[in-house]
């Protein structure tokens, strides 16, 4: 049952129109379809059915991060769905996770994050502006996971405090300058993020990972397409999501053994095999 204080995604089918609602005793909630009194919700289960003061229905359901993250309060560009989803099964993490994030921005990636690491994981996140510091703590608390995330404010040259890290992912404009501390805040084996909007930031993002030793390096974009859902006429949104950024990954690796390191083993192999 809805209480004050609970998060509702109101839905019309007329035509689509959407709101993100905090439920507020006294509330009203206005659309050009008429008025909703948050009073008439409060008391409801997800899935059922308030109308307007003008008789429209709206649909009461659960809302997603992803929707969520859509519609928080930002001082920056936020990360799209599109991204964050694909971002989280490339870093390859879940719940109990460790996850260090450069450029927490308006916080929506990290309250991503803590949505999936779960109460028994920790989502670390700095950005050198206390007041964008201060905006994604306000973020991640409405969505209820603001415990599960630690936000510092700091200028990245000082690096990272975390070591052994399950994943780290940099959102910054010169994400090549911290290759090196996010190398030395991440476990052997696991996967570093970028996320760069220019062809010569790709450039100079590889050869900095070349130079730390990470291997299986990916580069790509992802681009959304919605279609409308009128059996009738099934066909392409008019407008779609296209470049928002190119996502690189690669894991953090062990040098392979010179030429010479693997001669001077050889005569011992042998003379064990002997």
């Amino acid at each position: 049952m809805l209480a004050s204080g609970d998060l509702v995604f109101l839905w019309s089918p007329v035509k689509g129109d959407s709101f993100l609602v905090r439920l507020t005793p006294g509330s009203t909630q206005g659309s050009h379809l008429g008025q909703m009194k948050h009073d008439d919700i409060i008391g409801m289960e997800y899935g059922d059915v308030a109308n307007t003061n003008k008789g429209s229905p709206f649909f009461v359901l659960r809302p997603t991060v992803g929707e969520y993250t859509r519609r928080i309060k930002r001082q920056t560009q936020v990360i799209f769905p599109k991204d964050s989803g694909f971002i989280i099964q490339h870093l390859n993490f879940g719940p109990g996770a460790t996850v260090v994030e450069c450029g927490t921005g308006s916080g929506g990636l990290a309250t991503v994050f803590a949505h999936f690491v779960g109460d028994s994981g920790k989502v670390v996140t700095y950005d050198r502006r206390e007041e964008f510091s201060n905006l994604a703590k306000s973020n991640a608390e409405r969505w209820g996971v603001g415990h599960r995330i630690e936000f510092k404010v700091r200028d990245m040259s000082e690096g990272f405090d975390e070591r052994c890290a399950d994943a780290v992912f940099l959102d910054v404009q010169n994400p090549w300058d911290f290759i090196g501390v996010a190398h030395e805040a991440l476990a052997w084996g696991r996967r570093i993020g970028v996320l760069v909007p220019t062809f010569n930031q790709i450039e100079r993002t590889l050869v900095a990972l070349s130079c730390f030793n990470f291997v299986d390096v990916q580069v790509l974009e992802l681009l959304m397409r919605y279609y409308k859902t009128d059996p009738r006429r099934l066909r392409p949104d008019d407008t779609m999501i296209a470049h928002t950024g190119f996502l690189i990954f690669a894991a953090k690796a062990r040098p392979v053994p010179s030429v010479s390191e693997s001669a001077e083993d050889a005569p011992l192999v042998a003379a064990e095999d002997a």
